[in-house]
Order: structure tokens, then C-alpha cells, then sequence
């Protein structure tokens, strides 16, 4: 079991006096613990079953402008004593740094809401397996050509955590998260392709059904059967819903502060720029109940809010942490930690309404690689697909590359989808972008 609330806010507490007792003009203390069950069917077997229980704790101390931080999976008092003594003895022998030093008091959270984070699911090993077997078979069944599988896995977990501070900040919650994935392989002669599906929740009861689960991997592999390469080409791109964060990430990765302070960013120094349509608006909102990246408060106490990062197409706020916004002149903005429950607007298209406007186009439904570059926002990726003709889907496509550069994609994003069933917490439909290189043969 993991440990309570009130179990961490005490060691959060001693962590905080140990600092003080050691010399430290200011500290602050994270305190997690979590417990969990994660297993895995193959071919109609149990093949792996975890047990997990973790527990963990990361200090920060400062002496005037000089920080030290030491982490510990160890929660014995010995244990405590030590880190923070390891963490003193580093911010005694660091320079100075003038924007080292706690979150600005009056930004901390101190009235924030209750976002239903917390759904434990009574879950023993025999009913994990025969849901997990449940969407291994509903896979295997779904096509002949479903010849082999990876597995389905069915995984729980609960904990809770604590933040402080010598500010007076103390605040923590207990969470859970609950998931069933499946991946399976297709074959067609010599030609084999592998895909998955999954979900994942807050609360185990809005789990897609594993049935569905197992079905939707089965199916996302049997189409990209007997895949054609293309020639090089120029043509429109639709990035289907699932793949479609993986460009919000870009966008709000290019607006975090450290990327701007530290002039590594495609998005230098836009605040207040035009870099998509008019009707384009994408939000944060940490305060989604249920939110898988829900939190009322960021890594630093502060207090999070719903905010408009892009709006009418413009950029409206970088997204800061306490040190960035002292790098950048400004102040912080509750993204110590990262961005929580991104949307984008989405249009009335579904998916195959978007195809037939295209006409002629591809659909990606796979990336490969990492070849985005962050200063320049060049964007080079492998991928996989379908190519689309007649606003229909003629074959499976791979061993392609799609190129371009972020701020033309931006600039050239026609529509997004209201395909938005998709699990994460990202909230989008699928982007549509009027022109990009594809290379092939």
C-alpha cells in the first residue's frame, strides 16, 4: 500500500526543518509513493505479472543564490538527514545564480480545487488476466491474418505525493491511473506489420472496453499490410488524431521558457506573433476533472490556470517556470513541470470528410525518428501511411519521409478534425496541412 497523505506531508515537514537546522536560508521537498499492478497475456498466457511499489523523495536547498538538489528512494530518517546534508554540501560549493531561489510567495496555491484524481480499482491478478486476455483474443480474431502477438497488458496504479516549502507552501493529493493496451502482428504473405491500441484513465471505469481495444490494434495492423512507397513529391498531409500532439508538443516545447532564454527556439522572442490561421486557438487547461495531466498546482506551488496559449492564430504567453521567468524578465506562468491538458480548436470535418476535401494526399498514421530541429524548426520524419485519391483511401504507404518546416506547417494548417476520441491528454482531431515534401523512391 502506498503511503498516506499525511505520512508524506510529515516528512515533508522534517525534510524542510532538516534544511533549516543544516543552514539552508530556504528549501523545498517532494515527497511520491505509489503502489501498482501491471500484467501481460501472450498467445493466451500470462507472461509477465508485477507487483510495484515505489516511493521516492527530491530535495532543493539554497544558500542565498546557491542551490544544491539531492534525490533518495530511501524514505528511513537516516536517509532524509542525508540527502539533505548532500544537497547543503552542493549549494555550499556552487556559484551564485541570481534567479536560484524559491517560486515568488504570492503565486503559490492556496485555495485550489478538488479534480477527482484519485479512483482506486480493486483489481486482483485473476480478473487482470481475463481482461487482458479479453483484448489479446478480440484481436486475434478480428483477422486470419493476425498471426502473432506482443500482448495485452492490463496495469493499475494509485499513489499520492506531496510538494513544500520554507515559503509555507504544503500541498499534495492522491492520484490514480489505469490503462489496457494491445499489440499484434499481421501477416500477408511475407509482408508483416505490427500496431497496438491503448487507453488510459483516471478512473477505471471510463476504460475504453478491452474488446475494442484488442479490435482497433488488430484492425490498425491489417490495414498497413502490402505498404508502396511513393515517389518524391509534393502534396497536402492530414496527421490523423493520434499523431497529431506530436506537433502541439513542438509548438509548446518552442515556448518554454528555458528554450527561450536560452535562444534555442524556432519561436524566438514571438510573443505576440501570428503563426497559424485566424481560427486557430489551442488552450491549457490543468483543471479538466479526471485530467490525465490535471494538477492545481505546478513542481514549484504554484498556482495553475486555464490560459489561452495561442488565440486568433496569435502566440499570447510563453510557458515559465520560476527561473525562466526571472531569465526572461517576467514571471511565472504555473509551467514548472510542463504544459497540462492541451486543446486545439477542431473544426466539423471527421476524419473522412477531411479526406474527401483533400482529394489527393497523404494520410500519416506513423512517425518514425526524431528529426525535428528545435532552433531552426526544420521538421524531417520517417513515416508511414495511406495515400489518398479521390478523397478515398487507395493503399498503405511506407518508408517515406515527410519534410517541411514548423512555422509553414503552422501557417498552412487548413483544418483539424472533430475526430478528438483519441486517449492522452491532449485534446485534438487531426490536422490537416495543405502542402508538404514527401520523399520515397
Amino acid at each position: 500500500m502506498s503511503r498516506s497523505i499525511e505520512q508524506l506531508e510529515s516528512m515533508v515537514a522534517d525534510l524542510l526543518a532538516e534544511a533549516k537546522k543544516q543552514g539552508a536560508s530556504a528549501a523545498d521537498a517532494a515527497v511520491s509513493s505509489s503502489a501498482g499492478l501491471s500484467l501481460t497475456v501472450r498467445l493466451g498466457e500470462v507472461e509477465t505479472i508485477e507487483h510495484t511499489r515505489d516511493q521516492g523523495l527530491g530535495i532543493t536547498v539554497y544558500f542565498g543564490k546557491r542551490k544544491g538538489s539531492a534525490n533518495t528512494t530511501d524514505l528511513k530518517p537516516a536517509a532524509l538527514r542525508e540527502a539533505v546534508s548532500k544537497a547543503c554540501t552542493i549549494a555550499r560549493n556552487t556559484c551564485e545564480d541570481d534567479c536560484a531561489g524559491l517560486a515568488d510567495p504570492q503565486y503559490l496555491a492556496r485555495d485550489y480545487p478538488d479534480l477527482d484524481l484519485h479512483h482506486p480499482w480493486d483489481m486482483d491478478t485473476d480478473q487482470a488476466r481475463e481482461l487482458a486476455l479479453e483484448a489479446e483474443q478480440a484481436a486475434r480474431d478480428y483477422d486470419p491474418r493476425i498471426r502473432n502477438s506482443e500482448g495485452a497488458t492490463l496495469s493499475t496504479q494509485t499513489g499520492s505525493f506531496i510538494y513544500g516549502n520554507s515559503n509555507g507552501f504544503v500541498g499534495g493529493y492522491p492520484t490514480s491511473r489505469h490503462s489496457i493496451s494491445c499489440v499484434v502482428l499481421a501477416q500477408d504473405g511475407e509482408c508483416m506489420q505490427r500496431d497496438y491500441w491503448y487507453d488510459s484513465r483516471r478512473d477505471w471505469r471510463e476504460l475504453t472496453p478491452p474488446r475494442r481495444i484488442g479490435e482497433k490494434a488488430a484492425a490498425n495492423a491489417v490495414a498497413k499490410l502490402n505498404g508502396r512507397k511513393l515517389g518524391t513529391c509534393q502534396a497536402p498531409v492530414i496527421f490523423r488524431a493520434d499523431i497529431a500532439p506530436h506537433l502541439l508538443r513542438s509548438l509548446t516545447g518552442a515556448l518554454r521558457g528555458h528554450a527561450q532564454y536560452r535562444q534555442s527556439s524556432f519561436l524566438l522572442d514571438s510573443l505576440e506573433q501570428k503563426i497559424f490561421p485566424d481560427w486557430v486557438k489551442v488552450t491549457e487547461d490543468p483543471h479538466i476533472p479526471r485530467g490525465l495531466a490535471s494538477a492545481p498546482f505546478d513542481n514549484e506551488g504554484v498556482a495553475t490556470n486555464p490560459k489561452a496559449i495561442i488565440d486568433q492564430g496569435v502566440i499570447q504567453t510563453y510557458l515559465l517556470d520560476s527561473y525562466s521567468a526571472c531569465k526572461l524578465g517576467l514571471r511565472t506562468t504555473g509551467n514548472a513541470g510542463g504544459v497540462r491538458n492541451l486543446a486545439v480548436t477542431t473544426g466539423d470535418l471527421s476524419l473522412e470528410q477531411m479526406l474527401g476535401e483533400m482529394g489527393t494526399g497523404l494520410l500519416v498514421t506513423e512517425l518514425m525518428g526524431q528529426g525535428v530541429n528545435a532552433v531552426t524548426g526544420d521538421y524531417s520524419r520517417g513515416a508511414a501511411g495511406f495515400w489518398v485519391e479521390n478523397g478515398e483511401i487507395q493503399y498503405p504507404v511506407e518508408e517515406i519521409t515527410i519534410a517541411g518546416n514548423l512555422k509553414d506547417m503552422f501557417h498552412d494548417l487548413v483544418a483539424v478534425g472533430c475526430d478528438t476520441d483519441i486517449p492522452g491528454s491532449v485534446h485534438t482531431g487531426s490536422w490537416w496541412i495543405s502542402r508538404m515534401t514527401i520523399a520515397g523512391n
